[in-house]
Order: C-alpha cells, then sequence, then structure tokens
C-alpha cells in the first residue's frame, strides 16, 4: 500500500509541468524556414551564447514562422538577468516595472529579451489576482508553464536548429486549437487581457478555442474593468492591426467581450447603416496591414467613433446649432464617453480631431477654401476618410471623385472645376454679379449696386 502511495505521487511529479522534459524537434523538419528568420534575432542570440547563456526565440515570432506568416516581432528568452544582458550589448536599454526586460537594437530592428520567469507567487497582486509586478527568475521549465497558450511556449534556439515544446504546442497548431496552459480561470484572473488574445488569436489564426479555454470567459470578463486603460488600447490595436480586424471584433462580440471595451461598438455592431460604415473602414486597414504598409491610429479611431459623432453632431444641428460648432460639441461628448474605457492617446486624439473637423469642408467647393483645404497637412488623411463615407453612401461619390481630381490638377484645371463646381458655384456668382451691373439700380448711380458687387452679398 505504502508503494503504491510512493508510486502514485511520483507519477504526479512526473506529470507536473516543471518535470516534464519538452519534446524535441529539428525546427527545419517541422516547417521552420530558416530565411525568414530576424538576422537581428539571431544575432542577439549568439552574442548571449557566447557569453555562457541560454538563448532561444520564443512566442509569437515562432508561432507564426511554423504556422507560414510573417512576424511582426522576434522575442529572445534566456537565463540572464536583465544587467547580464545589458552589460552584452552596447545598444541596449532595461525597460518595464511590471515585467523587466531589454530592448537590443540592431540597426533598425528592435529585439525584446526577456529573462526565464519562476513559478513561485507573484510579488505583488491586486485583490482580484492580477499580477502587478513579477521580476523572480527561474528555469526555462518554468517559463514556458507561465506563458499564456501552448502554440506560445515553442522555443526555438536558430543556431542549433532546435525546436523546444513543453506543451504540445505543436501538435495544437496541426488541430488548429488554442488551449491555455494550466488552469484557464487562474490564469485570467492572473491577466484579464488573455481573454482578449483568446478572441484576437482565434480570429487572426482561424483557430478553434478548447472548450476549457473557452468556458470561463464570460464569468470572468468583468475583471477586464480593472485593467488599466493603457493597457486595454495597446491589446485592442494589436486586434485591429491584426490584418483581420472585422473577425476579431466579431469574435469578440462571439465570446461577450465587446461590451464596454469601445462604447459605441456596442450600438454599430447592431445597426446594419453604421456596420457598414466600420466594415469599409476595417477592410481597408486590412488591406494596408496585409500589403505591409503604415497604418495611422488615429485614423483607425476616427472611423470606429465618427458615427456616434455624426448621429450627435446631426441632432445638434436638427435643434439648430451652428454646424460647427455643432460638430466641436459633438467630438466632445464623444471623446470624454469613451476616455473612460479605453485612453487613446493624445496624439492619436488630435488627428482623430482634425479629419473629423475638415468633414464639412469639402462640401464646400467655392472660392479659395478648396485650395487652403488641398494645402492643409492632413488633407489625405481627410479625403481617405471622405471616401469611406462614400463607400458607405453616407456621403455622394461624385464629391470623392472631384476632390480627387482637384487636389491633383493645375491651377487653371482648379479654377476650371470650380466654376462648374455648384450651382451656386463661382460662374453663377459672376453671372449674377453681370446681370447687377446691367440692373437700373445700378445705371442709376445710388450706389446699392454697386455695394452689393463690391461686397458679394445676395442683393
Amino acid at each position: 500500500m505504502i508503494r503504491r502511495l510512493i508510486d502514485r505521487v511520483l507519477a504526479k511529479t512526473a506529470r507536473s509541468p516543471l518535470r516534464k522534459r519538452p519534446k524535441r524537434y529539428r525546427g527545419s523538419e517541422q516547417g521552420m524556414p530558416l530565411p525568414d528568420v530576424s538576422p537581428a534575432a539571431v544575432r542577439t542570440c549568439e552574442t548571449l551564447q557566447q557569453g555562457g547563456f541560454q538563448a532561444w526565440i520564443v512566442g509569437g515570432g515562432v508561432r507564426d514562422l511554423l504556422l507560414g506568416l510573417k512576424p511582426k516581432d522576434f522575442d529572445v528568452a534566456t537565463d540572464a538577468t536583465p544587467e547580464q544582458v545589458r552589460k552584452l550589448f552596447r545598444r541596449s536599454r532595461i525597460i518595464g516595472r511590471r515585467f523587466q526586460i531589454v530592448h537590443v537594437l540592431h540597426g533598425r530592428d528592435t529585439i525584446e529579451v526577456s529573462t526565464y520567469r519562476s513559478m513561485q507567487p507573484a510579488a505583488e497582486t491586486d485583490e482580484h489576482g492580477r499580477v502587478l509586478r513579477d521580476n523572480v527568475w527561474g528555469t526555462q521549465a518554468e517559463d514556458a508553464a507561465r506563458r499564456d497558450f501552448t502554440i506560445n511556449a515553442l522555443y526555438y534556439d536558430p543556431v542549433s536548429d532546435t525546436l523546444l515544446d513543453y506543451h504540445d504546442g505543436v501538435k495544437d497548431m496541426q488541430r488548429r486549437t488554442l488551449r491555455m496552459i494550466g488552469d484557464p480561470s487562474s490564469r485570467y484572473r492572473e491577466d484579464p487581457v488573455r481573454m482578449l488574445r483568446v478572441a484576437r488569436f482565434a480570429a487572426k489564426l482561424g483557430f478553434g478555442v478548447e472548450p476549457k479555454t473557452q468556458q470561463p470567459i464570460r464569468e470572468l470578463k468583468d475583471l477586464l474593468h480593472h485593467v488599466p486603460a493603457a493597457r486595454l488600447f495597446d491589446e485592442m490595436l494589436k486586434l485591429l492591426l491584426s490584418g483581420k480586424s472585422m473577425a476579431c471584433l466579431q469574435e469578440l462580440r462571439r465570446q461577450g467581450l465587446h461590451h464596454g471595451l469601445l462604447p459605441m461598438l456596442d450600438v454599430i455592431l447592431e445597426q446594419p447603416d453604421d456596420e457598414r460604415f466600420v466594415q469599409a473602414a476595417l477592410a481597408a486597414t486590412d488591406a494596408r496591414v496585409l500589403a505591409d504598409k503604415s497604418v495611422s491610429p488615429g485614423f483607425l479611431f476616427a472611423a470606429l467613433l465618427w458615427q456616434p459623432v455624426r448621429v450627435r453632431w446631426q441632432q445638434a444641428t436638427a435643434r439648430g446649432e451652428h454646424s460647427i460648432p455643432a460638430l466641436a460639441s459633438a467630438i466632445d461628448s464623444v471623446l470624454d464617453e469613451q476616455a473612460g474605457r479605453l485612453a487613446i492617446q493624445r496624439r492619436f486624439i488630435g488627428d482623430m480631431r482634425e479629419i473629423w473637423m475638415m468633414q464639412p469642408r469639402f462640401d464646400r467647393r467655392t472660392g479659395r477654401s478648396p485650395h487652403a483645404l488641398v494645402a492643409h497637412p492632413r488633407f489625405r488623411a481627410a479625403w481617405d476618410f471622405l471616401l469611406l463615407r462614400c463607400d458607405s453612401g453616407e456621403a455622394p461619390a461624385e464629391l470623392g471623385r472631384w476632390w480627387n481630381d482637384f487636389s491633383q490638377a493645375d491651377a487653371p484645371e482648379r479654377e476650371a472645376m470650380l466654376e462648374h463646381a455648384t450651382p451656386g458655384g463661382t460662374a453663377a456668382k459672376k453671372r449674377k454679379r453681370r446681370s447687377r451691373r446691367r440692373s437700373p439700380a445700378s445705371e442709376s448711380g445710388d450706389g446699392s449696386g454697386a455695394e452689393s458687387v463690391e461686397t458679394g452679398s445676395p442683393g
């Protein structure tokens, strides 16, 4: 009986994630495309190994390469402490308070180097179990057990072409399954943002979510209210710039996570007209991301928040308020409402305001106003925004084409376009002025006609 008890204890210890030996593969045999591995990440691993330390590329870079995707960045995990890493690389800096890491710079590339984390209890947690600070170093096995999903816990050594798999991440990729390492409820309590990552990875990779990983999400979703707004903004930005942004939002909705993150989204995704505009904006964003072009977060959030701004603007003008002050007031109210949940950075808010405030100016196609508008530094972004409004049916398609032609025309062509822009445009005004000069009032010399011509007033 004692022997059976000892056998059970030993078996349980062997099954522990900290005692489990990793499966070892040759990376190239698993489909790792060696030429696509970042040279900067390879040099970082080589330098650390030459300094007597372990060094492995880990996380999304390994996952994406094995799935045939192009990684956005490469992270390296090591048993060297941040101070030891810092001494090996002249161009490096230690950052972070909650999780201390080192940024190693190679030309324009930045490699994020982290030290293996321990499974010991974190030094600081809040009353909900969220980790506030955790800089206790550990082993590679502990570090693997600390990572969120099995597909993100693969360690690759580009020098020896060795792939280590502690939690069957390779099999989960073959099954196209997203599975949390450890107890999902506990892991979500440690960091509620992991629930948002479930939605992002499931949508971006087209993976199914393991039932045990998905089950606690609806019960624990309110924990997101305790996450700092700045962190939520960073995670939402990753989601929206994933190249599958609409799919990510729909997955958030399916998991019940969309309420409160972007307050206007609760309404937008329920209304076909508003959803059409958002879909056009996100489709344009996805196309730019997939073409490896830059995307302005200010433009993206201006598109996501435009519908509540537009509705409140229209309501204000219907009450008799002047158009431009009404638009400014609508912008302020929407941004104030949004600020409590998602801390959009101030520089992006400035871009959003300019794009929104320029929209009424596209309706003015007379005088010097069009010339001033195309000379504005934000004209291109505002015009792109106008095209979204045209694509969704909110503005006439002719308006977007006219401004494109006007922006590319030379001076004589612009004057000709202004002549025929609108029924009440420049040509009509000139005809009215000529008719006034020939009118009896003008010929009588009482000055009223001349004054009307000078001031350009309707008369």
